[in-house]
């Protein structure tokens, strides 16, 4: 079994599809074969400047990881691999038209996932194609990243990737920490528990590098950038709240249909006008809004919706990393309903 952080390959005869088994196979053991320690890169004498020092900065933030935030100590990230392509997978996520609510796909062990992961963007193409044939609105987006949950250290580790090695300081820590959380705790059945577990992770890791090991330059670098991620999250999850009334409210499909039309027009414009007025007129996002619909905006909720509630547990376990992953394990053994409830009240 293979479980990507971001997106979903199985590696198990119980999958859908000998062929989707087949590219998971395939893709992993390919990008595996391509990584190469990280020491041995940096003395190669092939290697740029800006990718030794990148690589060197990997490391101080890896061994950081284990210190101070109490990840795993392990094989991952200590190699690196050069991909050929932008992403490392290309996942799709569906949802019905006048519903937030992703479609799931079951696997043996790991159970439903709301994503599937592609290696090659075609075959992802191709699957998109049929569910828009069946009626869903479909989003495809590259990943830079996924997690294994520890389960290929045998064969050396998740690797860190030539498509975000060169990310800024504090969102190359982010990533790093966010992907080792995914090997501390996972629940079978619910991708919006595992992916919020692992968000809240990386914020307060993030936040803590950057204000105890970064420069000046990294942290002004970073809170530029997260200054327009958090206005973004605020404009989305405004119009998510909106659709979600009128998904459930009990007007005909056919006048929910109107005014879900008119609430994206007004959705892009203000945008715009966000864009133009608060972020010097470049966001970064003009791609998300030009094809935003139901999937993109239920992708969004499975790495938020539960946040708040995983930082009250962490404050509560007196912001002791040990404490708070023990609980979060016990949480994910938990029947899902009974998992939700508990978060939302523990003790």
């Amino acid at each position: 079994m293979l479980v990507l952080a971001a997106g979903t390959v199985c590696l198990t005869a119980g999958c859908s599809s000998i062929g989707y088994y087949g590219q998971a196979v395939a893709g992993h053991l390919a990008l595996m074969r391509q990584a190469r320690p990280v020491a041995e890169v940096e003395a190669d004498a092939a290697t740029p400047g800006l990718l030794r020092e990148r690589l060197g900065l990997s490391q101080r933030i890896r061994d950081y990881a284990v210190s101070e935030l109490k990840l795993p100590d392990n094989s991952s990230y200590r190699r690196y691999a050069v991909l050929d392509r932008p992403a490392a997978v290309w996942n799709v996520v569906a949802a019905p038209t006048l519903s937030l609510t992703l479609k799931t796909w079951c696997f043996p062990v790991m159970g439903c996932v709301g994503y599937r992961g592609y290696y090659d963007r075609a075959p992802a193409g191709e699957l998109a194609s049929q569910l828009q044939g069946q009626g869903f609105e479909v989003r495809v987006y590259g990943v830079p990243a996924y997690s294994t949950l520890g389960l290929t250290e045998w064969l050396g580790g998740d690797p860190l990737l030539s498509t975000f090695i060169r990310w800024p300081e504090g969102e190359l820590a982010r990533l790093i920490f966010h992907e080792l959380a995914h090997q501390v705790a996972y629940a079978a059945d619910d991708t919006t528990f595992n992916e919020s577990f692992a968000v809240t992770v990386e914020r307060i890791g993030g936040e803590r590098w950057l204000a105890t090991q970064a420069d000046a330059v990294a942290r002004d670098e970073y809170m530029r950038f997260d200054r327009r991620r958090q206005d973004f999250r605020a404009l989305t999850l405004t119009w998510r709240e909106k659709l979600d009334a009128l998904y459930g409210s009990p007007e005909p499909d056919a006048e929910k249909l109107q005014r879900k039309a008119a609430l994206m027009a007004e959705l892009r414009t203000e945008y715009e006008r966000v864009k133009a007025t608060q972020w010097g007129g470049y966001a970064g996002y003009d791609a998300w809004f030009a094809s935003a619909n139901n999937a993109a905006f239920g992708v969004q909720a499975a790495y938020n919706e539960l946040v708040p509630e995983f930082e009250r547990l962490f404050a509560s376990s007196g912001g002791d990393f040990e404490r708070f992953y023990r609980q979060v394990k016990t949480l994910a053994a938990l029947p899902k309903a009974e998992r939700r409830a508990k978060l939302a009240h523990p003790g």
